[in-house]
C-alpha cells in the first residue's frame, strides 16, 4: 500500500479540474441516458430497448461494439501483463485477426438471419431442447456477472490510487450511475454513451503514453524494455506450461475474439441493431482494426511504464499494494503536475467501465426476460409497455448485483488473468456447444449436453486447483529497487533485485535481495522446471480453447454412440415458407456439400434448414453464397 506521504501528494494533485472533468463524464453518462429516454417517450416496446428497433447508424454501434469490450480491464490489466511478463501477450493481435474471420462468415450470418433476440435460442432450434437453451443462457449469465464485478473494481482501484477515495464508494458511484442510465435509456443509451467513453479511453491513455514519451523518449523506453526481457514476439516453445508463446498467445487471441465478439450477446444485440447483414459485417472488420490500434496501444504503455520505474518499481518497494495499480501510480507520480491530465486519465478509465458494464448489465436483462421469463403465463399476457417496465427493473436490478460482486472482485489476482481464466473455463464449454451445432448437423441433444458437462467439469477443477495452488498469482520478470529513495540513502549491490510475485504488506524491507540466477523469461513456476508439471501448470491461455475442442470431441463420439438407425426428423403441419426470397445456403460436412434453404414453419415459427428435395434436416453450419 502506498505510504502516507504518497496518498496525501496523490490527492493533492488531483485538483479541483480533474474532478471536473471527471464529474463531467458521469454527467455526460447520466444525460444521454436521460435524452434517450425522452426521445424514446409514447413508443417504448421491448424490441426498442433491447435492440434500438434494428434501425441505429453504424458509426455509433461500431464504436460501441468495441467500447463494450475494451474495458477497465484492457486500460489497466494488459499494460500490467506487459510490465510483469513482457510484450510476448501482444501476439494475441494475431488471434483476434483469425477469430473476426470465423465470426464474419459463420457465427454472425447464423445469427443475424435467424432474427434471434437471444442467441441462446439458436440452442433450442438446433438441438430441439429448451434445457440446451437454458444452459448456454446460464453460462453466459454467469461470465457477465462475475465480468461486471471485476469491471467495477479495477477502476475503482485506479481512482483510489490518485485520489484517497475509498474503492468501496467508488464501487457504489460508479454502479449507480451506469445502473441509471441502462435502466432508463436501453440499449440506444447504452450506444450513445459508448461513443463518448470509447473515444475518451483513446485519448486519456493516448495522453499519457505521449507525454511520458517525451519525457523519457520513445527510443529509450524500447531499448530500456528491451534490456529488462520485456520485448519478446517469437517465442516459439510448443509446451503448454510456458504462460506465454506465440502459440499460446494466438489462441488466447482467437478465443477472445469468437467468446466476445462471435458468440456473445451484447455484441450479437450491436449487430441485431444494424439495418443489414452486410453492413454489420463490415463492423467485424472496424472492430478487428480497432482492437489492434487500442490493444495496441495499452500493450505499449505497459513498456513505458516499465522504463519509467525501472529502477524503482512500486510494487516492490510497497508503494501501491495491487500489479493493477501500476499505470495509475504512473499518471500521479510522473504526472500529477500537470492540471487536467490525471482527471483526464480517471474519465478514460471510468469511461472504459461504464462502457462494458453497461453493455453487459442490458445484455443480461434482454436473456433473463427472453430465456426465463417472456415465456411465463404472467409475463406472455402482459403489453409491450409494460414488459418494457420490467425489463427496466431487472436492468436495475443486473446493476445492483454487480455492484456487490464488484466488493469481493479485490480479493483476486491481477485483474486480465483472473478474468480470462474464468471466462475461458466457462465460456469454453458452452462455445463448443454452438459450434458443434454448428459444423456437425450430426451431434444429438445427448451428446452436446455430455460433451459440455465433461469439458465444464475439466475447466472449472484446473482453473480452481490452479489459483489454490497460488497460479492466480504468477511468478513475474524481475523489477529492480536500486533507485528507490530509501536504498540511495544506504550502500545497496548493485544487482539488487527484487523478485515479488504478490505484494499484501504495507512496506517492504529496504535490503530486498533476490537470487542473481532468476530465469528472464515468462514461463509459469514450474516451466523452467524438468519436473514437477501437472495440469494445474497449463497456460490459462489455453483454457478457453481446451473447452470448445473437448466439447467437440465428446459430443460427437456421444453422438455416434446414442444414434437411431435411419431415423430422421421431419417438419410437420403446414407447408413451410422460404424465407429472404428463396437464398440459398450449404450445409458443410465431411461427407461433402449439400443444397439447403432456409425455411420457417408458418404455425409455430421453427427455422430450419431443408433439403431442395424436400428432405428436412437439422440446423448446422450455414454460410451464405448467394
Amino acid at each position: 500500500m502506498a505510504s502516507g506521504a504518497d496518498e496525501s501528494q496523490a490527492s493533492e494533485h488531483f485538483t479541483a479540474v480533474d474532478y471536473a472533468l471527471f464529474s463531467l463524464m458521469l454527467a455526460v453518462s447520466v444525460g444521454i441516458g436521460v435524452w434517450t429516454a425522452y426521445r424514446s417517450r409514447g413508443r417504448e416496446s421491448t424490441q426498442e430497448y433491447l435492440l434500438g428497433s434494428g434501425a441505429m447508424t453504424p458509426f455509433p454501434v461500431a464504436l460501441s461494439l468495441l467500447g463494450g469490450i475494451i474495458s477497465a480491464i484492457s486500460i489497466l490489466g494488459n499494460p500490467t501483463e506487459v510490465y510483469l511478463h513482457g510484450s510476448q501477450l501482444g501476439v494475441t493481435l494475431l488471434g483476434v485477426i483469425l477469430g473476426s474471420i470465423v465470426t464474419h462468415q459463420l457465427t454472425l450470418p447464423l445469427f443475424y438471419d435467424l432474427r434471434l433476440v437471444s442467441i441462446s435460442q439458436y440452442l433450442e432450434l438446433r438441438f430441439r431442447s429448451r434445457a440446451v437453451r437454458l444452459l448456454g443462457t446460464m453460462c453466459q449469465l454467469i461470465v457477465m456477472f462475475i465480468y461486471m464485478g471485476v469491471c467495477l473494481y479495477a477502476p475503482s482501484l485506479a481512482l483510489s490510487t490518485v485520489t484517497g477515495l475509498s474503492v468501496l464508494g467508488s464501487i457504489v458511484l460508479m454502479g449507480l450511475v451506469c445502473t441509471f442510465y441502462i435502466s432508463v435509456g436501453g440499449v440506444k443509451a447504452v450506444v450513445y454513451t459508448d461513443v463518448m467513453q470509447t473515444l475518451l479511453m483513446f485519448g486519456g491513455v493516448l495522453l499519457v503514453v505521449i507525454i511520458c514519451c517525451q519525457e523519457i523518449g520513445l527510443g529509450r523506453v524500447w531499448t530500456i524494455a528491451d534490456q529488462g526481457a520485456r520485448i519478446e514476439f517469437f517465442n516459439m516453445n510448443t509446451s503448454p506450461f510456458v504462460r506465454h508463446t506465440f502459440w499460446s498467445t494466438t489462441v488466447l487471441g482467437f478465443f477472445f475474439t469468437l467468446e466476445v465478439n462471435g458468440i456473445n450477446q451484447p455484441s450479437y444485440q450491436r449487430f441485431a441493431s444494424i439495418g443489414n447483414l452486410a453492413t454489420a459485417q463490415r463492423l467485424v472488420i472496424s472492430f478487428t482494426v480497432g482492437v489492434w490500434l487500442l490493444w495496441g496501444l495499452f500493450y505499449f504503455s505497459g513498456l513505458v511504464a516499465y522504463a519509467a520505474f525501472r529502477d524503482c518499481d512500486p510494487l516492490a518497494s510497497g508503494r501501491i499494494q495491487k500489479p493493477d495499480q501500476v499505470i495509475p501510480y504512473l499518471v500521479m507520480q510522473k504526472l500529477g503536475h500537470l492540471t487536467g491530465v490525471p482527471g483526464v486519465f480517471v474519465a478514460a478509465v471510468y469511461g472504459g467501465v461504464l462502457s462494458s458494464l453497461s453493455s453487459n448489465g442490458n445484455s443480461m436483462a434482454c436473456l433473463l426476460w427472453e430465456d426465463f421469463l417472456k415465456d411465463i403465463p404472467y409475463f406472455s399476457r402482459m403489453s409491450d409497455a409494460a414488459a418494457t417496465r420490467v425489463l427496466k427493473l431487472i436492468s436495475v436490478v443486473m446493476g445492483v448485483s454487480g455492484i456487490c460482486v464488484g466488493v469481493l472482485a479485490g480479493n483476486l489476482g491481477n485483474i486480465f488473468h483472473v478474468i480470462t481464466s474464468i471466462s475461458g473455463a466457462v465460456k469454453g464449454p458452452i462455445l463448443g456447444v454452438f459450434l458443434a451445432g454448428m459444423s456437425t448437423p450430426w451431434v444429438n441433444t445427448k451428446g452436446a449436453v455430455l460433451g459440455f458437462l465433461v469439458a465444464f467439469c475439466y475447466n472449472v477443477w484446473v482453473v480452481v486447483g490452479k489459483f489454490l495452488r497460488g497460479g492466480g498469482h504468477p511468478a513475474h520478470l524481475p523489477l529492480s529497487v536500486d533507485g528507490c529513495p530509501e536504498n540511495l540513502l544506504q550502500p545497496v549491490n548493485a544487482s539488487t533485485i527484487a523478485f515479488v510475485s504478490n505484494i499484501t504488506t504495507a512496506t517492504l524491507s529496504t535490503n530486498l535481495t533476490t537470487d542473481l540466477t532468476a530465469d528472464f523469461t515468462t514461463m509459469a513456476p514450474d516451466a523452467t522446471r524438468g519436473e514437477g508439471r501437472t495440469v494445474y501448470d497449463v497456460s490459462y491461455c489455453y483454457f478457453g480453447i481446451t473447452g470448445i475442442l473437448m466439447t467437440l470431441i465428446i459430443s460427437n463420439l456421444i453422438s455416434f454412440c446414442t444414434v437411431s438407425s435411419g431415423s430422421t426428423d421431419k417438419l410437420d403441419g403446414s407447408t413451410p415458407t422460404s424465407t429472404s426470397s428463396g437464398r440459398r445456403w450449404y450445409l458443410l460436412s465431411v461427407v461433402g456439400i449439400r443444397q439447403f434453404q432456409v425455411v420457417v414453419h408458418q404455425q409455430s415459427g421453427l427455422v430450419a434448414l431443408v433439403g431442395m428435395s424436400g428432405d428436412a434436416a437439422q440446423i448446422g453450419m450455414a454460410v451464405l453464397v448467394g
